[in-house]
C-alpha cells in the first residue's frame, strides 16, 4: 500500500481521544441511531451545517421512522427538503427507505457493502453509518477527512479524483478499529476537518490533536494540501422568469421528471434575457393578454456545473396562455405548500401577501 500506514496507526489514537473530549453541540452528533445519521450526512452534503440543523429537526419531526419516510407524499417531502437544494437526495432518500422497509424489516442494515447498493448511498455515507451507528471498521472518507490524511501524510494526489478517495478509504480501513473506538475515529476525523483542520481561513495547527505528527505542519508547508485538479469553469445561462398573475393567483409549473431539479414546482420562465417588449409579443403569441408588466428583480443561482443568471417580471392577465401545463394558486399556497427551488428564492420573495393583494 502507498500511504504510509504506521503513520495513520499512530494518528488514530489522538483522534479517538480528541473526539471522546468534544461536545455534542450538534443535534446529530452523540446519536447513533442509523436512521439518524443517515439523515444527517445526505442532509449535509453539499451544504453547510448551520444550514442543515433547522432542517433536520423540522425533517424528522415529519419523517420520525424510515416507514414514515417510505410512505411520505412526494410534495410534502419535496416541501420539507424545500431550501436545501440538491432534491434528488430527497427523492433518493424514499426510495431508498422503501427498500429498506421492503428488505430488511425498516431498519438500515450495518454491512456497509450493502448499504451501498440503496439509492443515494455512496461508499462516504455507507462508511459513517456503518461505523458511527455499529462499529464496523469502515472509513467515512470526505473532502475533510481527505485534507487531513493528505497534510498529516504531506502527500500530494489530486483529492478531486475518484481512485485517490478509494486509496485513502483502503489506507484508513487497515488501521481502523472496531466498535465504540470505530464511531470515535469516524466522528474524530470529521471534527478535525471541520474545526481545525479547515480547508479556507486560519488553520488552528496548535490545537490539533495530531500536530506533533502532522508532516505538513512539521515541514511548515501545510498551505500546499490538499492538491486538487482545476474544476472545468461552469456553463453560463440567461433566463427570464414570469411571474404569471391572474386575479390574486400566480403561475406554477412542474418541471420535467429527469434532469436539473426535476419533478419541482418552478415559476415558468424562458430562456434568454429578454426585455417586457419581448415577453409581451411572447405571451401575446400564446393567447394570453398581459394588461400590465414590471421587472421584479434579477437574481443569480450556482449549480454544479451550471450557472443561472435571470431577470424577472411580473405580468397581468386576464386570460391565460394556451396551449398551457401552467396552474394558478394563491401566494400563501405556493409559500406554504409547494417545493420551490431556492434558485426562485429572489422571485418567491415577490409574491405579495394577503395584505397587499
Amino acid at each position: 500500500m502507498r500511504y504510509d500506514i504506521e503513520l495513520l496507526a499512530r494518528a488514530t489514537g489522538p483522534l479517538i481521544r480528541f473526539a471522546g473530549e468534544q461536545t455534542n453541540d450538534l443535534p446529530w452528533r452523540g446519536d447513533a441511531d442509523p436512521y439518524h445519521v443517515w439523515i444527517s450526512e445526505i442532509m449535509l452534503q453539499q451544504t453547510r451545517i448551520a444550514a442543515v440543523i433547522p432542517y433536520y429537526e423540522r425533517f424528522l419531526s415529519a419523517f420520525p421512522t424510515v416507514k414514515a419516510l417510505a410512505e411520505a407524499d412526494d410534495d410534502h417531502l419535496m416541501k420539507m427538503w424545500e431550501g436545501l437544494g440538491y432534491y434528488s437526495r430527497a427523492r433518493n432518500l424514499k426510495k431508498a427507505a422503501q427498500i429498506i422497509v421492503q428488505d430488511h424489516g425498516g431498519v438500515l442494515p450495518s454491512d456497509p457493502s450493502v448499504l451501498r447498493q440503496l439509492p443515494g448511498i455512496g461508499a462516504y455515507t455507507a462508511g459513517a453509518i456503518a461505523s458511527i451507528s455499529y462499529g464496523r471498521a469502515e472509513p467515512a472518507v470526505d473532502g475533510n477527512v481527505l485534507r487531513v490524511v493528505m497534510r498529516l501524510l504531506a502527500e500530494g494526489d489530486d483529492v478531486l479524483k475518484e481512485s485517490t478517495k478509494r486509496e485513502v478509504a483502503d489506507a484508513l480501513r487497515a488501521v481502523y478499529p472496531t466498535g465504540r473506538e470505530a464511531t470515535l475515529l469516524t466522528e474524530g476525523l470529521m471534527l478535525l476537518g471541520e474545526r481545525i483542520c479547515v480547508s479556507s481561513g486560519a488553520v488552528r495547527c496548535d490545537d490539533c490533536p495530531l500536530r506533533t505528527l502532522c508532516r505538513a505542519r512539521v515541514g511548515q508547508i501545510v498551505s500546499l494540501f490538499p492538491v486538487r485538479s482545476q474544476k472545468k469553469p461552469r456553463r453560463i445561462e440567461e433566463r427570464t422568469v414570469l411571474l404569471l398573475r391572474i386575479g390574486h393567483t400566480f403561475a406554477v409549473r412542474k418541471r420535467p421528471k429527469t434532469g436539473l431539479l426535476a419533478d419541482l414546482y418552478e415559476f415558468p420562465s424562458l430562456d434568454g434575457s429578454l426585455s417586457a417588449e419581448q415577453v409581451t409579443e411572447h405571451l401575446r403569441s400564446l393567447g394570453a393578454d398581459p394588461t400590465d408588466i414590471r421587472p421584479c428583480g434579477t437574481a443569480r443561482h450556482v449549480f454544479s456545473h451550471v450557472e443561472w443568471h435571470m431577470t424577472g417580471y411580473e405580468v397581468t392577465l386576464t386570460v391565460p396562455p394556451s396551449p398551457t401545463d401552467l396552474m394558478f394558486f394563491t401566494a400563501e399556497y405556493i409559500r406554504d405548500e409547494l417545493a420551490i427551488p431556492t434558485a426562485f428564492r429572489a422571485f418567491t420573495e415577490q409574491l405579495p401577501y394577503t395584505a397587499q393583494l
